[in-house]
């Protein structure tokens, strides 16, 4: 609790010396009035402070991206005697307070806009409240721990082009053929309407009394690999287009995983971290968003050490998809996978695609073989590098 008596203190002194000299009730009157003001104060804030009650309540827990979410802030306190407005500390990015003016007893609520400016996991509602009484003597903080909820921010999703895989992947035009293969059953079953006549049983048909039809195995697909940069991310001097990296590097992975969950071939996405996962398709893509915007990009290893490793477990792999920024060592590595058999598509994340630095490297990686594709953030209308009314450029 602050406290600001210096100046009502100094005049109650004023007031007890003026009446002690003279001796004139009128100034023993103005004493106890002060002094009563001042108490009532000291009484508001004590009261309305241990019966305030904040609750908040979004209107979407999960949204995406550029989207509006609703949260409706309810407020009230028993106290009766009179207090200043009160204060509200929102919990989000925004650094917005909100005065609600005092009305004891009865309940207020507020409804207030939240916009999905970044992927992630975020709180929203009230992280504290101040009050204070009428006179600006006192005033107290109270900290809101049932007062705030949390809102996650899915990553929004582009059109990707259709992935080339490694020579060899058997394609669902193999897989056809191989349903036609009647040298390699693998099972036997009941006739069904529409099953082709080469596929019948008849010795095995005659014995039973009924049409008995041949299983085959289907050949595997090859699998797709997404691999995303769960390291820290360098720092650009600008918090905002930090976060602008992060929802690129999400939103690309995203949008892979999406239009590649559609298809017939496994795919795999590992998120490192403090909180390691394991993407499959089989989660579903609603999951693996989930996840997505959970990623802290808290990775210690380095890239192309993560490069390195998943480079050992290629071997059903047709086609890896790298979403990353990109260096030197970056290059020798994927050259190097790509060498020994998948295709590799690299996703790079950068705000400046013509940087003199860049053109050589997706030079030597399109020299390779390996699709070279950018993915430039969404800065919302601001200039890279300096503040939002524009100016500079990242390197």
């Amino acid at each position: 609790m602050k406290i600001h008596l210096a100046l009502p203190c100094a005049l109650l002194l004023l007031l007890l010396l003026t009446a002690f000299s003279t001796g004139s009730v009128l100034m023993y009157m103005l004493f106890f009035l002060v002094l009563l003001c001042i108490l009532a104060g000291f009484a508001a804030v004590i009261w309305a402070g241990a019966t305030m009650e904040v609750s908040a309540e979004l209107s979407e827990n999960a949204v995406y991206r550029g989207d509006t979410a609703f949260i409706v802030i309810s407020l009230r306190h028993r106290g009766w005697i009179p207090i200043a407005p009160v204060l509200l500390e929102l919990a989000s990015d925004s650094g917005r307070d909100v005065r609600l003016r005092d009305i004891p007893g009865k309940t207020q609520r507020l409804k207030l806009p939240v916009f999905a400016g970044h992927v992630g996991v975020f709180p929203a509602g009230v992280r504290a409240c101040a009050v204070e009484d009428l006179l600006g003597l006192f005033r107290k903080r109270i900290v809101l721990d049932d007062a705030s909820c949390m809102m996650t921010v899915f990553p929004r999703t582009f059109d990707t082009d259709p992935l080339v895989m490694a020579p060899g992947d058997p394609g669902t035009e193999l897989m056809s053929r191989a349903t036609e293969d009647v040298s390699s059953p693998s099972d036997i079953r009941e006739y069904q309407p529409g099953d082709a006549m080469k596929k019948i049983h008849w010795k095995l048909s005659l014995r039973k009394g009924e049409l008995m039809v041949r299983k085959f195995d289907e050949p595997v697909l090859q699998d797709i690999l997404i691999l995303l940069d769960c390291s820290s991310p360098p720092s650009w001097g600008h918090p905002r287009a930090e976060a602008d990296i992060r929802d690129a590097l999400l939103e690309t992975a995203a949008s892979v995983f999406s239009d590649q969950a559609g298809t017939d071939h496994s795919v795999r996405m590992p998120l490192l971290g403090d909180h390691p996962v394991d993407i499959e398709k089989s989660m579903g893509v609603p999951i693996a968003f989930d996840y997505l915007a959970r990623v802290d990009f808290s990775g210690s290893d380095r890239f192309e050490r993560v490069l390195l490793m998943e480079s050992a477990h290629m071997r059903k792999v047709g086609c890896v998809v790298v979403i990353a920024r990109l260096n030197s060592a970056m290059v020798d590595i994927m050259i190097r996978v790509h060498r020994t058999g998948p295709n590799l598509r690299l996703y790079l994340i950068t705000f400046t695609p013509e940087d003199p630095n860049i053109i050589p490297l997706a030079g030597r990686l399109r020299s390779s073989g390996i699709e070279v594709c950018f993915s430039i953030p969404d800065t919302g209308g601001y200039a890279p590098g300096g503040d939002e009314e524009g100016g500079g450029d990242y390197a």
